[in-house]
């Protein structure tokens, strides 16, 4: 399966990352998280659920994809539901600009863009 798996639920982008993520990993992920960003309004679903480690390579990846969906008019949402992960996130200084979601369920509720923009 790699490292990546994107699949559209009910008109969202849903990007998931595997395993352990880190710079062998986001090389090989860049190519993909590029192609599923690049369409101008969407909204894009980052699921870390299957995520068994996260480094600083990985915020990279969570930085240029949040960056691109912006820039493109769109919505990015993270579903984080573990607790090492979270504290990477927040020594990078990233909770404020991420607002992690425990579910992917929770992402994919038809207000979440709506909440994620206010």
């Amino acid at each position: 399966m790699g490292y990546v798996r994107t699949q559209q639920v009910g008109g969202v982008t849903v990007i998931e990352f595997h395993d352990e993520i880190d710079i062998a990993a986001a090389q090989q992920i860049l190519p993909d998280l590029d192609a599923a960003t690049a369409a101008p309004g969407q909204t894009v679903v980052i699921d870390l659920t299957p995520t068994s480690f996260f480094d600083a390579y990985g915020l990279r990846l969570l930085c240029r994809a949040e960056r691109r969906v912006r820039e493109r008019g769109g919505w990015l949402l993270l579903v984080c539901p573990h607790q090492m992960i979270l504290r990477v996130l927040r020594a990078g200084g990233l909770i404020g600009r991420f607002t992690p979601l425990a579910t992917r369920e929770e992402a994919l509720r038809p207000t979440g863009s709506e909440e994620a923009a206010g």
